[in-house]
């Protein structure tokens, strides 16, 4: 749904399918931020059910013992799926046959198929369906598209976004991804399998789906080498695992068109290491941003070929940072933002920063990259998940601060 309102409500009320590493994490945020309620839980463990309403001191009812239980639950009003990537597509659709907004981890499906079925499901049942994309609430996105929306990029030409993330260590766990299922995406295929982290902040900066869109992507991987090689050195020589064969590159690297001949460059690697980087780069015909670590270079302010300070442009700063930010948690505060923006924008009636149609397209690369690769790097079509409705603007991320001011922290 496009510029669609949530119902406004006095408390919104969440329940929460997957307590692993990450659905576990976000509990502790949901309860700082006022009128934010989580009233069920779900796990396929009932271990993790038990001991998140023990720390959390949260009430007995709030387990559920199954996710349709959860989604029948009336004291509901949003289903935040943090679970392993092949079940949020299916768990999706569930809650929003069942009367929930739904807001998914990255990414939000791992087919093309699974994409429009979310889109179509979201349109014809009237709930909202978001990747919770965190990124696009870092800092420093948020001031450049609040710079762009300035002019002070002149226009915009390409960005770069990635993930690079040295996760060998965190793959090769016992403990850390249940059942260690992030592992087998490296035996079972070739591609870039965490897209939004990367393409989400830049798709704001280049307007897509608020006059243009995602027209074509090609992709190319480096050989698996990396995985295999840290896993020979730090694993004994009868551990199971020495055995698995990898078919994901180290890193896959992407090229993204837009309808109007702007490029988007796009990277992941998780198997070697890597600084931690989500590249976050914008040029247009006035100067250019790099991130990690943040430089800028804009006329007529920077000259002489010399990067400027990022933090000369701090006026630029979004309000969620100004006024609310940066919060208790992780990821430098982009969790409790955008939890805290979205509970604002259920209580308020507002329209969510993050549809269906931006969550489809952040997500597409998964499979398109994927399909790509397996013919030879050869340009595959993006899908207009919004059917032409990509020419119209509107707001996105850089939404005004509501005048109806109802939760200070």
């Amino acid at each position: 749904m496009m510029d669609v309102p949530f119902e406004p409500r006095p408390v919104a009320r969440f329940g929460i399918a997957g307590l692993g590493q990450r659905g576990r994490s976000m509990v502790p945020l949901f309860r700082e931020i006022p009128g934010a309620r989580i009233t069920a839980l779900y796990d396929v463990d009932p271990a993790a059910v038990a001991a998140t309403i023990a720390s959390a001191e949260l009430p007995e009812s709030a387990a559920c013992t199954d996710f349709e239980q959860l989604c029948a639950r009336d004291d509901v009003d949003f289903v935040y799926i943090a679970t392993p990537w092949d079940s949020h597509a299916p768990l999706a659709l569930t809650a929003m046959r069942a009367g929930k907004h739904v807001g998914v981890e990255c990414p939000l499906a791992t087919s093309i198929e699974d994409l429009w079925e979310l889109v179509d499901t979201s349109e014809q049942t009237r709930r909202h369906c978001i990747q919770l994309e965190n990124c696009c609430y870092g800092r420093n996105e948020l001031r450049v598209l609040r710079m762009v929306r300035a002019g002070l990029f002149g226009e915009t030409l390409h960005a770069s976004g990635g993930y690079l993330h040295d996760l060998r260590e965190l793959l090769l766990s016992d403990s850390y991804y249940a059942g260690q299922w992030r592992r087998g995406w490296h035996t079972d295929g070739d591609g870039d399998s965490y897209p939004s982290h990367g393409l989400g902040p830049v798709a704001g900066y280049l307007g897509i789906h608020r006059g243009d869109r995602l027209a074509r992507l090609t992709s190319m991987s480096t050989p698996a080498a990396g995985l295999a090689d840290y896993r020979d050195r730090v694993l004994p020589g009868g551990d199971p695992r020495r055995g698995e064969r990898y078919r994901a590159g180290d890193v896959t690297m992407s090229l993204l068109q837009t309808e109007l001949g702007k490029v988007v460059h796009l990277v992941h690697g998780v198997s070697n290491p890597h600084p931690y980087s989500r590249l976050n780069h914008l040029a247009g015909t006035r100067g250019a941003f790099e991130d990690f670590p943040p430089r800028i270079y804009l006329e007529p302010k920077q000259t002489d070929h010399e990067w400027g300070d990022f933090e000369q442009y701090a006026s630029y700063d979004h309000w969620l940072w100004t006024d609310i930010g940066p919060g208790p948690g992780g990821h430098g505060g982009m969790d409790f933002l955008m939890l805290y923006r979205l509970t604002q924008t259920l209580r308020l009636g507002l329209v969510p920063d993050i549809d269906v149609y931006d969550s489809a397209a952040w997500s597409a690369p998964f499979a398109l990259s994927a399909e790509s690769i397996r013919r030879g790097g050869a340009p595959v079509d993006f899908p207009d998940f919004t059917r032409g409705r990509w020419k119209n603007p509107r707001a996105g991320l850089d939404s005004p601060k509501p005048r109806t001011e109802t939760f200070q922290r």
